[in-house]
C-alpha cells in the first residue's frame, strides 16, 4: 500500500492572476443599437470596433464600477435534518453601479429616463438643453458595455469586457450642487434578460497580455 502525498500549499498559485481594473469605460447605447457579440480580435486579442451608435459615459468617480448579484433560494427543510435538504435558486438580480462626473448627453440622458438618440434625445452639446419631467417617466432600455483594462508582467492589455444587453436605470442616488465637489450623476442600472441573446449579462477576458499567461508548448 502506497503513502498517500501531502499537497504542496503552494501548488496553483499565481500571483499574475490577481487582477485589477486600472481603468474602467463606459458605453451606453438605445435599445435599438446591436448587441455587442465579438469585442476582442480574434487574431490579437485587441478591442474591437463598437457597433454604430454606443457613446462613452466619460469620467466617474475614483469609486469605480460596482457590480452586485442579489442571490435569492427557495429552500426546502425537512424534520429529520437540520441543513435544508434541497436548495434552488429563486432569482438572482444583476447590478451594476457608477457615478458619472461629466454632464454630457449620455449621463443626463440615462439619468433624466431619455434615450441617446432620436426623438426625445438631448440635442447635441453647445445647444440649449431642454428638459421637461413627464408625469410618467418611460425609463427606457439601455445596451451597457462595461471595460476593464490592467496590463500583464510583459506590459500587455489585459480586458474584461461586460455587457448588460438590455438594462435600464432602476435606482438614482441624489445630484448635488456644491462649490466643494463636482456635478455627479450617480445611478445604477439593472440587467434584464434579452430575448434575442437569450442572457442578461455577457462577460470576456481576453487581450494581448492575457493571451500571454497561456503556458508555452513543448
Amino acid at each position: 500500500m502506497s503513502t498517500p502525498t501531502p499537497p504542496v500549499l503552494e501548488d496553483g498559485l499565481r500571483n499574475n492572476l490577481i487582477r485589477k481594473q486600472l481603468v474602467q469605460a463606459i458605453y451606453a447605447a438605445d435599445y435599438s443599437v446591436a448587441a455587442v457579440t465579438a469585442p476582442f480580435d480574434e487574431a490579437t486579442g485587441a478591442l474591437a470596433a463598437l457597433p454604430a451608435g454606443y457613446v462613452p459615459i466619460g469620467y466617474t468617480t475614483d469609486d469605480g464600477l460596482t457590480f452586485a448579484s442579489d442571490l435569492s433560494m427557495a429552500d426546502v427543510t425537512s424534520s429529520q435534518s437540520v441543513e435544508p435538504t434541497r436548495s434552488d435558486v429563486e432569482s438572482e438580480v444583476l447590478t451594476g453601479g457608477y457615478a458619472p462626473q461629466e454632464t454630457n448627453a449620455a449621463t443626463v440622458s440615462m439619468y433624466k429616463g431619455l434615450p441617446l438618440s432620436g426623438a426625445g434625445a438631448l440635442p447635441a452639446l453647445g445647444t440649449q438643453w431642454e428638459m421637461t419631467r413627464p408625469s410618467i417617466p418611460r425609463l427606457p432600455y439601455y445596451r451597457l458595455l462595461f471595460i476593464g483594462l490592467d496590463y500583464g508582467d510583459d506590459g500587455g492589455e489585459i480586458y474584461i469586457v461586460k455587457h448588460y444587453p438590455k438594462a435600464r436605470v432602476t435606482s438614482k442616488d441624489d445630484s448635488q450642487w456644491a462649490r466643494s465637489t463636482e456635478t455627479q450623476w450617480p445611478v445604477t442600472v439593472q440587467a434584464y434578460r434579452d430575448p434575442a441573446l437569450l442572457t442578461a449579462e455577457k462577460e470576456w477576458v481576453d487581450g494581448p497580455g492575457w493571451r500571454a499567461l497561456a503556458p508555452s508548448g513543448g
